[in-house]
């Protein structure tokens, strides 16, 4: 385990978020940095990790080298992994997010509704 949940507590939508701490350096993460927020250790693994005020919840799991950064969310099955960067006002909500650098990478955008978008890179 290369964190721990402290005891700050965020309540949004009966779902109790628990702010994480590093307890070992690793990648960019320092000893004693604060991350972001999730609901439950199964929500992290890997060196993976959760930046600000960036949230994890339900069954979604975060892992690999993958950030979620921002104001962004991963719930639900979702899996964000590899070297994947999920920021901004997205929420992930179903699905596989991941990154493996192999070559340039072009951004793709899909527009699903008015307000939902796929990012991905080819």
């Amino acid at each position: 385990m290369k964190y721990k949940l402290t005891e700050e507590i965020k309540e949004i939508y009966e779902i109790k978020f628990k702010r994480i701490k590093a307890i070992v350096d690793f990648g960019n993460v320092k000893k004693g940095d604060k991350g972001g927020w999730i609901e439950k250790e199964e929500n992290l693994s890997g060196n993976a990790w959760v930046y600000g005020d960036a949230r994890v919840y339900g069954d979604a799991q975060v892992s690999g080298n993958a950030w979620v950064y921002g104001d962004a969310q991963v719930c639900g099955n979702a899996r964000v992994s590899g070297n994947a960067w999920v920021y901004g006002e997205i929420k992930c909500e179903t699905g596989y997010y991941f990154a493996r650098k192999e070559k340039l990478w072009e951004v793709k955008e899909i527009k699903v509704d008015k307000d939902n978008f796929v990012l991905w890179r080819e």
